[in-house]
This record gives C-alpha cells, structure tokens and sequence, in this order.
C-alpha cells in the first residue's frame, strides 16, 4: 500500500464516520474507495465493517445526552440489531463470493433511492409517528431485518433505521438519530467479531478506516444539523453510482 493510497483510505474513514453519525450510509463512501485499490470484494466489506466499529462508538459517545432515558428501548432493539447482524455476516460467509457480487449492486441502488428519497421521507414520517414509548413488535422485526442487512452489507442500514424507528416512536429526530448511532453500530460490532474469526481481512486498511472513523465519528457528532445534506446526499450518489459500475 502506497502512502497516498493509505492517505485516501484514512480521509474515506473520515468521511464514512461522520456520514454515519449523522445520516448512515458511510460504507458508500468507504467501499468503493477500497474496491478502487483492488481490494475483493467481499474483503473490502468485511475490512470495512471492521474499520467502522470505533467510529459508531465515537458517535454514540457523542450523543449520549440525546441516549438518556432510552435504556428499556434500547434493550430489545439491540437484541433484535446483534441476532440479524451475526445472521448477515454468516450470510456472507455462506453465500458464494459471485452471489455476493451479483447482489450489492441491487442494495447501492436501493440505498441510493432512499438516500436521494430521504427528505421526502422525513415530512412523511413526520406525520406518522406514533406515540409508543418503546418500538412495537412490528418494529422490532424490522430493526432485526435492518440487523441482517446490516450484517451482509451495511450501506443505508442507519436511513433504514431512520424510517422504522421513526414510525414507530413519537420522539425528537435527534434522539431517534441517536439510537439509530447505537444499533448501527451494534450490527458492525457482532458482524465484525464473527468476520475476525472466520473471514480474511486486510488489516492495515481496517485500522486506517478504524482511525478515520473514530474522528468522523466525533465530528459527526458536533456538527449534527450544521452539515449540508443536499450535498452530503449528492457525493453519496455519486459515489454510489460510481461502486454499481465497478461491481457491474
């Protein structure tokens, strides 16, 4: 690995680990940058899955004022997040590394949409949100299929969070972003620790996204609202667009 390779590694994780905090979807910046040095694959999911833990955490420090008070909503949700998470990654280590290959193409795409659908979405579940202390069973299936999307490839997995928790709390967006941070980060973690025992991974881009994202993390963190996200959702799609045609 070339010194600028490792310089555009870091500055990706930088990138992902803010995105994350603030809005989800950082792999689609992470991804392909390490698809683009040649990386497989499935090693540069896994790489990076990895590589984000430390920035989730960092996040959720970040936000652990918005997190007080949600402990007994936060305890089956979690639950819910690691099963489909270790059930994601096992997917990926079962499935054929072609099956995987033929699949993300069609998750970008939908994370894409979702991304580009996101403020629609927003105004929509803004109308929506039902007045629940904690997420109903609906919900709870549905943060565990978030979990195994999560746990094969986890790009979108916090706007996906986004939409299920937000219709299923009557809560502030910055409180729902936070327990978003937490289960996302949780999925990562679970999926991390199954791919460190059964999975290659390429280390050293690991733990320069590892670092990228602990700092992305903390300065998504503060930034919160400030950051512009007509532009954020913009290079996400152009990024994104750019991994379908390299996987494609």
């Amino acid at each position: 690995m070339t010194p600028l390779h490792a310089l555009a590694i870091f500055a990706a994780g930088i990138a992902a680990g803010t995105i994350n905090t603030v809005v989800g979807s950082g792999t689609l910046i992470t991804f392909p940058v390490l698809l683009g040095f040649g990386y497989a694959p499935v090693v540069a999911n896994v790489s990076n899955t990895v590589g984000l833990v430390p920035g989730s955490v960092a996040g959720a420090i970040g936000y652990r004022q918005e997190l007080g008070g949600q402990r007994r909503r936060i305890m089956p949700l979690a639950a819910a997040s690691a099963l489909g998470g270790i059930t994601g990654a096992t997917l990926l280590l079962s499935l054929p590394a072609s099956a995987f290959k033929a699949i993300v193409p069609g998750f970008i795409a939908a994370a894409l949409v979702l991304i580009i659908a996101q403020p629609r979405l927003a105004v929509a579940l803004e109308h929506r949100r039902k007045p629940h202390g904690r997420a109903g069973k609906l919900a709870t299936v549905s943060v565990f299929a978030s979990g195994v999307y999560g746990g094969y490839f986890g790009a979108a997995q916090g706007i996906l969070l986004l939409a299920i928790l937000g219709l299923a709390l009557d809560e502030e967006l910055q409180r729902i972003n936070a327990l978003k941070v937490v289960l996302a980060g949780l999925v990562n973690l679970v999926a991390g620790i199954v791919f460190v025992f059964a999975a290659h991974i390429a280390w050293l881009a690991a733990l320069l996204i590892a670092v990228g994202s602990t700092c992305g993390g903390v300065l998504g963190a503060r930034a919160g609202r400030r950051l512009p996200a007509p532009a954020l959702r913009a290079v996400i799609v152009v990024v994104g667009i750019v991994a379908i045609v390299r996987l494609v």
